[in-house]
C-alpha cells in the first residue's frame, strides 16, 4: 500500500510515468569512394622520367638482369619489381602522396621490415638463408643501409661503398682499429674480405662465422694446422683464438701476448715456471717455450 501511495505521489508530482527512450538515429549511409587500385606500368616509361637513374642501373649487375636479362615473372617488372606499381605516379607525378614507396628519396622511406620484405623476395637462398633472427636482422639493419640498388660503386656485390673493409668499418670501428695494427689479417691489402670468415646475412654459429665452429673457419685456410698430430696441445683443439686475436695484435703472429709471455698464464707451477721472469733470464732473452 506504501508502494502504491509513492508512485501515484510521483506521478502527481512529475507528470506522468517517464516515456520509453526513443531509438537512436540510424546512421546515414553515404557511398564510400572506389579503393585506389595501382596498375603496373613498364620501366621504359619509368626511364622516360629517370633517364639518368635508369643508366646509372644499367650498369649495375641487378639493373642487367631486370632490365634486359629477367628470369622471373617477378624479374620481368623491371624497376617495379623493387618499387611497386607506379601507376598513380605516372599520372599524377607532382603529388607528394605517389612518392611515398618503399625506397623513396623524396620522403620518409617504409619500415626497415617492408623494405627487406622487398629484397627477400628474390634474395631467399643460399647466403641469404639464415636472415630471418640473424644479428643485423635483430637490430633493423636494411638491405639498402650496405648494398646500393642504383650505382655500381663497388666491383661485386652492389656494395654502398668500395669495399667491405670500409664499409663494415663503419659500424665495426673496434675491428678496423685492430686490423691497422702490426701484424693483421691482409684486409687493408685487399688480399682477403670480411665475408671470407663471417656471413653478414646470418650464420648458425657464433659472430656470423661460416663455419660450424670458430677453429673450422681459421682451418680453411690454415688447413696445416688441422692435423691429425701425435701431440696435440689441447687449447689449440679447443679454441684457436685461446692464443690469436683473429683481426689483429701488436705481436707477430696475431698472437694475444709476446710469445715469451703467451705460455706463462696457464700452465702450472709444477715442473714449469709460471712466474713473470726478468728480461736478462734464459726463459724471456731472445727466446720462448717454442724456442728450446
Amino acid at each position: 500500500m506504501l508502494a502504491g501511495l509513492l508512485l501515484a505521489a510521483g506521478i502527481a508530482l512529475y507528470g506522468g510515468p517517464p516515456e520509453a527512450a526513443a531509438p537512436a538515429e540510424t546512421a546515414k549511409q553515404y557511398p564510400q569512394p572506389p579503393p585506389v587500385v595501382q596498375e603496373y606500368v613498364s620501366s621504359e616509361v619509368c626511364q622516360g622520367c629517370h633517364a639518368e637513374q635508369a643508366d646509372l642501373l644499367d650498369k649495375t649487375v641487378m639493373g642487367k638482369i631486370l632490365l634486359h636479362f629477367a628470369r622471373t615473372s617477378l624479374e620481368k617488372r623491371g624497376c617495379e619489381a623493387c618499387q611497386g606499381p607506379r601507376s598513380l605516379h605516372i599520372g599524377d607525378p607532382t603529388n607528394p602522396d605517389y612518392w611515398q614507396r618503399v625506397f623513396s628519396h623524396y620522403g620518409e622511406r617504409a619500415p626497415t621490415a617492408k623494405q627487406n620484405a622487398v629484397c627477400s623476395a628474390c634474395h631467399d637462398k643460399g647466403q641469404h638463408l639464415y636472415w630471418k633472427g640473424s644479428v643485423h636482422e635483430r637490430r633493423d639493419l636494411s638491405c639498402v643501409r650496405c648494398h646500393s640498388l642504383h650505382q655500381r660503386i663497388s666491383p661485386q656485390h652492389q656494395l654502398a661503398k668500395p669495399g667491405e673493409f670500409q664499409l663494415c668499418g663503419q659500424c665495426h670501428v673496434v675491428r678496423r682499429a685492430q686490423l691497422m695494427r702490426t701484424s693483421h689479417m691482409p684486409m687493408r691489402e685487399s688480399k682477403m674480405t670480411c665475408s671470407d670468415c663471417h656471413n653478414p646475412h646470418g650464420s648458425i654459429a657464433p659472430k656470423l662465422v661460416r663455419g660450424n665452429t670458430a677453429n673450422e673457419t681459421c682451418l680453411r685456410c690454415h688447413a696445416e694446422k688441422r692435423g691429425p698430430f701425435l701431440w696435440e696441445h689441447p687449447p689449440v683443439k679447443e679454441d684457436c683464438m685461446n692464443c690469436h686475436q683473429p683481426h689483429g695484435s701488436i705481436n707477430d703472429h696475431l698472437l694475444k701476448r709476446k710469445a715469451e709471455r703467451l705460455c706463462q698464464p696457464c700452465h702450472i707451477t709444477n715442473r714449469h715456471p709460471t712466474q713473470p721472469h726478468d728480461f736478462n733470464t734464459r726463459f724471456v732473452f731472445n727466446r720462448s717455450c717454442r724456442r728450446p
